[in-house]
């Protein structure tokens, strides 16, 4: 079963686990993924925990001791996510000392209702890396305009970072120089910059969603052609960018430091449109020194079907610049897109945390109503 994953994992693409609840903790489905099928670390985000703890499968003991103790609802959700991201953590910590620091990592993300405040931002990042306390997680922070310097200043204390609801190749060489001035404040503080990682969270699929859309919409055989191509043009450009920010001058000095190189992750990648290879987002974007994060669905398709040919992405860059040139000349404006694309990625992790705090707070009313 897990060849097209060991092949994946030799070009150089660390395979992540894009899911995370109390039951994949406690049946030991994540120490058999981590033994099996070559994850090597795991992203959470607001609507993970949502479908894991409204589902209430592992929650009811601390749900009831949290409603004997009257906590409030936001400080219920904080303690029962670091508490899976902590356990899920020290499964993962022979993954992180193997790697030197590198993978064995779970990701946590900023309340999303923060996205546009940078100090509040900065505040929740510092409070989340003190509540889990494990070496090996990554604060997770949305490259909003907000969100930049929070990265920056998070970076600069010492704290690994994993830059999420990055869509355009603008956006990422933003996130990649915020990363760079991170570390540059944490060498100034003489902090150790070999304990400083981050990723970069590129999204793959909702590309493909927006764009196919518009391309239906004009309905021409050339706009037909299209359709499936942007998705992958878009983010070959960002390892693109990738390569020349980390072959830089300014990065030769951090890598003198000892500072580690801010890894492009490809997240969204489970493919929505049916008449797409289930694999399309994962063998379509093999290089070395990258992260691919998966649902388990799309890690099993891999797994069952997956054909791994080496590096699919160095080598395609002046076709990628032709497809998404292509699209623009449609009149799909790609500025448009990627704007929609992270206004809509927000709102949706600030619906489900909202959605998180409803069911939560009606779980607290109920047992704490049947305690009295």
């Amino acid at each position: 079963m897990t060849d097209a994953l060991k092949r994946l994992s030799d070009e150089g693409v660390a395979i992540w686990l894009d899911d995370l609840s109390r039951k994949r903790i406690t049946s030991g489905n994540l120490a058999e993924l981590i033994d099996q099928s070559h994850v090597v670390g795991v992203t959470t985000n607001p609507s993970i925990f949502q479908k894991a703890i409204s589902s209430g499968d592992g929650y009811e003991q601390q749900l009831v001791d949290l409603a004997a103790r009257k906590v409030t609802v936001d400080e219920a959700i904080r303690m029962i996510t670091t508490a899976d991201v902590r356990d899920a953590a020290d499964i993962l910590r022979p993954v992180f000392e193997s790697t030197d620091g590198q993978d064995g990592r779970v990701s946590i993300e900023v309340d999303p209702r923060l996205a546009h405040e940078t100090a509040a931002t900065i505040a929740e990042a510092k409070q989340l890396a003190w509540l889990v306390d494990r070496p090996n997680t990554l604060i997770k922070i949305p490259a909003t305009k907000a969100g930049l310097p929070a990265i920056t200043e998070v970076i600069g204390l010492g704290i690994s970072v994993n830059v999420t609801l990055i869509f355009s190749l603008e956006r990422y060489r933003a996130v990649m120089d915020a990363y760079l001035a991170g570390l540059e404040k944490a060498r100034e503080r003489g902090l150790d910059l070999s304990k400083i990682h981050s990723v970069a969270s590129f999204f793959v699929s909702r590309v493909d969603s927006e764009i196919d859309k518009r391309l239906d919409g004009i309905g021409t055989d050339e706009a037909k052609a299209l359709k499936g191509k942007a998705a992958l043009a878009n983010a070959r450009l960002a390892y693109e960018a990738y390569e020349e920010v980390f072959s830089s001058e300014r990065w030769a000095a951090l890598d003198k430091a000892q500072a580690n190189k801010q890894r492009p992750l490809w997240a969204s990648t489970g493919v929505k449109d049916p008449a797409y290879k289930d694999t399309l987002y994962v063998v379509d974007l093999v290089a070395p020194g990258t992260v691919n994060t998966m649902p388990e669905a799309t890690l099993e398709a891999t797994a069952d079907h997956g054909e791994v040919t080496g590096d699919t992405i160095r080598g395609t860059y002046e076709q990628s610049r032709a497809e998404l040139a292509a699209v623009e000349k449609l009149g799909i404006s790609y500025d448009d897109v990627v704007q929609l694309l992270e206004d809509e990625g927000v709102e949706k992790f600030e619906a489900s945390w909202n959605d998180l705090l409803k069911s939560t707070e009606a779980e607290l009313a109920r047992r704490g109503s049947s305690e009295a």
